[in-house]
């Protein structure tokens, strides 16, 4: 049977590639490509750093300002000009639209990256889009942990078998699957309609 919700992440499939801006980053600074990736994942330290950050244990003047010592550049607002060219992608905007015009609930799970100096979501109105929103920094836990899908679940008051998810990261779709949810990985907005219309049973490409 066509599920009744969806649930989506924000960066990267509200948005336009974050893996683009970042290349776009390094090529403004003089990074090699993958200077940032080595820096932000590889070290087991920043990965901890990270997960904190997501999960609002630690600050993004103090991610910014470690990071940036890492690359050997200046740390000022660091993931503000490291996302710098990321930007609504309006397509993908108007499907979630479309969706809850349909009638069924739509709800954000999204891993924050500290939302000061750096504000991913500045501009885009959250409350108005979603049933429920749930931003990492705000409730102390970070996708993939489960607790985070139960928690969105809660908020939406639905199963997860009547859910479908979409993220943009594969590493996050395993827990929304073992709580009974449909999966999508986003790879752009033609590809990610076109499943959703499958999962959901609703015509959601734009009119003429």
């Amino acid at each position: 049977m066509p599920r009744t919700c969806l649930i989506v992440d924000f960066g990267g499939v509200l948005t336009t590639s974050l893996d683009d801006a970042v290349r776009g980053f390094e090529a403004r600074e003089g990074l090699s490509e993958g200077a940032v990736e080595r820096a932000w994942y590889m070290d087991p330290a920043m990965v901890e750093l990270t997960h904190d950050l997501e999960r609002g244990r630690s600050t993004q003047n103090d991610w910014n300002r470690r990071v940036g010592r890492v690359l050997g550049i200046d740390g000022t607002n660091l993931l503000g000009r490291i996302f710098a060219d990321s930007r609504l992608d309006e397509p993908m905007v108007s499907l979630v639209a479309r969706v809850r015009a349909s009638g069924l609930k739509v709800g954000l799970l999204s891993n924050s990256m500290g939302l000061t100096p750096w504000d991913m979501y500045r501009g885009f109105d959250i409350d108005a889009a979603f049933d429920a929103a749930l931003i990492s920094a705000r409730q102390g836990l970070r996708k993939p942990e489960p607790a985070v899908y139960e928690l969105i679940l809660k908020m939406l008051e639905v199963p997860g078998e009547e859910c479908v998810f979409v993220d943009d990261n594969a590493e996050n779709l395993p827990p929304a699957e073992a709580l009974g949810m449909a999966t999508v990985l986003h790879r752009g907005a033609a590809q990610s309609t076109t499943r959703l219309e499958e999962l959901l049973g609703v015509a959601l490409r734009p009119g003429p």
